[in-house]
């Protein structure tokens, strides 16, 4: 079997000093760029993996994870911090304290001011869902720029220093439900579209791909909105209420967002459910009584516990393998159908 890669061995590839090395793994200043370049790709070169558990025990203290995660009527967001209290208690095992801050939902300001709170000598790690307000940008530059590690989850902000994304997809989420919604409907009709908010990158990526799939395989279906429902279920339910109101030849719905116990209430409440194609996000309990009834065709999910598993992996390797690149598994699209619940 092959020796397992050393600092020694990387210095020696790399030829310069174990300071250096040191220096490099660990993201802290005095390496010039060229020297820095070289320990890289003498890293790459021989392969060298840090050992994260000797990480942690030459640490000082422990590692601090921080989740910053959406408050309201999102019962994903919930499923969210449910998922990471289920692995509070088994990652201290591992010397690792995670805690979880609910903030205002779609509340650029209140993600700010908590990432702006945040110190470095009680957050390694930070792991947010955002929306791609200037504020919150500057906010998670400004973080990383103290020294802690910042990841996004669910909706990412590619513009930003962020250092990795946990979540699907989401132009390709899009895809998949035009290519349900044009199989529903051969003949074409009008398809209405719900978002939470376009200031979320996977609401305006699923819609981006939910566009570009109808355009180029399904032209005959006719898009109404996308109206935003800000992920609250009265609003969704307002929302689905006036479309079937007014357009009685509506042939599908998508809710690219949140809100589904207010659109399967609606729909119900309705004499039209089960007649409309409907495809909605997330394997929550409203979308499960809706696939049940018939309210809801199909459910894309992106599973929240593996979402959560990946980013305390995820978060662990950043925050003790210095400027290196998180490795996870990708998080799978799921598709549920009534005859396929779990």
């Amino acid at each position: 079997m092959r020796r397992r890669a050393t600092v020694h061995d990387v210095a020696r590839a790399a030829g310069v000093s174990l300071a250096t090395v040191d220096r490099v793994l660990n993201g802290r200043p005095g390496v010039r760029a060229a020297t820095a370049e070289k320990v890289e790709a003498a890293i790459a070169e021989i392969g060298f993996q840090r050992d994260l558990g000797a990480s942690l025990l030459a640490r000082a203290r422990d590692l601090k994870l921080t989740f910053i995660i959406p408050d309201g009527s999102n019962e994903f967001m919930a499923s969210l911090a449910e998922a990471v209290e289920r692995r509070a208690g088994p990652a201290l095992t591992d010397r690792m304290h995670i805690e979880t801050h609910r903030i205002k939902a779609l509340d650029a300001h209140a993600l700010a001011r908590s990432l702006d709170a945040l110190d470095i000598r009680h957050c390694d790690c930070a792991v947010i869902v955002a929306g791609e307000e200037p504020s919150v940008q500057a906010a998670v530059d400004g973080a990383t720029r103290r020294g802690i590690v910042v990841m996004t989850l669910v909706s990412d902000l590619p513009g930003t220093q962020r250092r990795h994304f946990i979540g699907i997809d989401n132009e390709a989420a899009g895809r998949t439900a035009a290519s349900l919604m044009g199989r529903f409907l051969p003949q074409g009709g009008k398809v209405a579209v719900i978002a939470g908010s376009l200031h979320l990158r996977d609401h305006a990526d699923r819609l981006a791909g939910f566009r570009a799939g109808l355009a180029a395989e399904f032209p005959a279906i006719d898009l109404i909105g996308p109206i935003e429902g800000h992920d609250e279920r009265s609003e969704t339910q307002a929302i689905v209420a006036e479309l079937l109101e007014r357009h009685g030849d509506l042939a599908g719905l998508y809710n690219l967002g949140a809100g589904n116990a207010g659109l399967v209430a609606a729909l119900e409440a309705s004499s039209r459910s089960g007649t409309i194609r409907v495809i909605a996000h997330e394997l929550t309990e409203p979308t499960r009584r809706g696939l049940h009834s018939g309210a809801i065709d199909v459910v894309l999910d992106q599973n929240p516990d593996g979402e959560i598993r990946e980013a305390i992996a995820a978060a662990r390797s950043l925050a003790l393998g210095g400027n290196g690149q998180a490795l996870t598994d990708p998080i799978e699209i799921g598709i549920f159908l009534r005859d396929n619940l779990r």
